[in-house]
């Protein structure tokens, strides 16, 4: 079956707040026979996930705008516009907006299928919001509830 071409203009596509940072959609499994998706991430200071594994799907980052901080392992890199990086399927990883200023960079993943994890746990926004309230308890608690059946384990830093 030929699927049509998919075009988005800047403020098309689903936008979802999960856990202070915002993701607009640009395409989903759904819209590429599963092949990968991609979405743009505006991560405010301070924002970015925990460290995490994913079990399924490669994932890449290219920076669009601003710094962002990659922790891959033990190994701390700030990628600046411009940059990419690609967490291999099993390698532990997170990155956090360690600046006075947003960033923006598009991820992807392949294969597809991350994405309804986002779309499950995220607070729906209107088109073009860039900026999202700062996580809440219910929030944080139902993205660790719902990562496993995703193949994502989070790793939860002992206290």
């Amino acid at each position: 079956m030929t699927r049509a071409p998919l075009l988005r203009t800047p403020n098309q596509g689903l936008t979802v707040a999960v856990v202070g940072d915002v993701y607009r959609f640009l395409a989903t499994g759904e819209e590429t026979n599963g092949k990968y998706a991609l979405w743009e991430a505006w991560v405010s200071p301070g924002g970015g996930p925990p460290p995490h594994i994913h079990e399924r799907e490669e994932e890449g980052f290219y920076v669009l705008e601003g710094e962002i901080t990659f922790h891959i392992g033990d190994e701390r890199v700030i990628a600046t516009q411009g940059m990419f990086a690609n967490m291999p399927v099993g390698k532990a990883h997170a990155f956090k907006n360690e600046s006075d200023y947003p960033a923006r960079m598009l991820i992807s993943v392949s294969p597809a299928g991350l994405e309804k994890m986002f779309m499950e746990v995220g607070v729906p926004l209107p088109p073009g919001t860039t900026t999202a309230p700062p996580p809440t308890r219910e929030e944080i608690d139902r993205l660790l509830a719902v990562a496993p059946r995703y193949g994502v384990e989070i790793l939860i830093p002992d206290h």
